[in-house]
């Protein structure tokens, strides 16, 4: 026996039997602890509690109940462990706080005008023995201001670029910020976000950068803020984009036939930013018309003659750049009639083929119709005429018809 604990203590040596009793010990706190939360799970008269979150200005309600009760009272406390209520006494004096419901099994209080101090944990307890207690973490949300755009003040000039800063405060998480062209989202650079000083709340910053096209002109540059704390929807800002370009041309006449000995007029417009008001006429094939007077935007003839075909230019300038367009005018004869007068008279020539097509039918519908009683007529005429001595007679054997003959009469027994 003495050689086997010999070799027993060789085989485990003295710091060896320590870790493993050390193990056995652990193994079965542990199992008491996992039987220890089974009962505490199962026990009637623990408290029962659940997280709220709640924005800053908003109302946080705080509900505890217990399936039992041994006639202990039930106490809401804060998060420094203040009693706010037990039972339907109250405990704080804070006028935000309001009893909603007191009984042997339930306790619901609320917290109206939430602060950002109000977060944290809240203790809700039921004196028994021992005392048994639930927590509540109530998590309030800072809400974002208003976004502001910055960095835009003056028009850029097409082909430049324009750098935008978007900046939203006092959010808790932070906020994340968006941009749209319209109601196109479009990306900026991640969100810069930045702690604010002595408040548990973030400033969150976005930058985008356009380079901007006529197109973008009068465009709506939208910064938007997300955030939980915002029930209907999000937070925007707008702002339009002036873009500076060059005026895009073109040439609307007074009429798209133009006669002879009439008056008339070519209009220069442009489209630009800012709009053009300088403009200069010329001919390109020869000098303009002795009758032809520059009017700004316009062109005026007043009176119209064939020596005035030719084409003609208009040239704009606004200030950032210049452009130009051309006409070719022609000018016709005085009864020449416009298009659309050619187009009506076609309508109407159309109308009246139509109209006499269903004429001619209706005349050969009524002759068929008249020549078929016609027939009718000349064989009623005939009948009799063969026996009788004259033409009257003739006649009222015809009309008599078979009056003559005697008819057949069958019986029936």
């Amino acid at each position: 026996m003495s050689g086997m604990r010999a070799r027993q203590n060789m085989t485990f040596p003295a710091f060896q039997r320590a870790a493993l009793w050390a193990l056995a010990a652990l193994t079965m706190l542990l199992a008491t602890s996992v039987r220890s939360n089974f009962v505490f799970d199962d026990d009637p008269f623990q408290p029962v509690t659940q997280d709220e979150t709640v924005a800053v200005g908003g109302v946080v309600t705080l509900t505890c109940s217990v399936k039992e009760n041994d006639n202990s009272s039930l106490q809401w406390s804060n998060t420094a462990q203040q009693t706010l209520y037990f039972g339907e006494k109250r405990a704080l004096r804070d006028n935000r706080i309001q009893l909603v419901k007191s009984t042997a099994t339930e306790l619901i209080i609320t917290i109206s005008d939430v602060q950002l101090s109000d977060d944290g944990e809240y203790t809700c307890s039921i004196f028994t023995m021992p005392v048994r207690t639930a927590r509540a973490t109530v998590t309030v949300l800072g809400v974002p201001g208003k976004p502001v755009i910055t960095g835009f003040d003056d028009a850029v000039e097409e082909g430049g670029k324009v750098t935008l800063t978007c900046t939203s405060s006092g959010s808790k998480p932070p906020a994340k910020l968006h941009w749209y062209r319209d109601q196109e989202e479009i990306q900026g650079r991640p969100d810069v976000v930045e702690s604010n000083p002595d408040e548990p709340t973030y400033t969150v910053t976005s930058e985008l950068t356009l380079t901007v096209t006529r197109n973008d002109n009068n465009a709506l540059i939208a910064c938007a803020v997300d955030h939980p704390s915002i029930a209907n929807g999000d937070k925007r800002t707008e702002q339009p984009l002036s873009v500076l370009f060059s005026p895009s041309m073109s040439i609307q006449p007074e009429s798209d036939l133009p006669r002879e000995g009439e008056k008339f007029f070519l209009q220069c417009v442009g489209n630009g930013n800012p709009e053009p008001t300088a403009f200069v006429w010329r001919r390109t094939d020869a000098e303009l018309p002795p009758l032809a007077k520059v009017d700004g935007a316009f062109l005026r003839f007043e009176s119209l003659n064939k020596s005035d075909n030719g084409v003609y230019e208009c040239q704009a300038d606004n200030g950032i750049g210049m452009g130009d367009i051309t006409h070719t005018l022609l000018v016709q004869d005085p009864t020449a009639m416009s298009t659309s007068s050619g187009v009506d008279h076609a309508v109407i020539g159309g109308v009246v083929a139509v109209i006499v097509f269903i004429m001619l039918c209706l005349l050969i519908v009524l002759g068929r119709y008249l020549i078929r009683h016609k027939g009718t007529y000349l064989t009623h005429e005939a009948k009799g005429s063969d026996d009788a001595p004259d033409a009257d007679t003739a006649i009222i054997n015809a009309e008599g018809g078979h009056s003559g003959v005697d008819d057949k009469k069958e019986y029936f027994i």
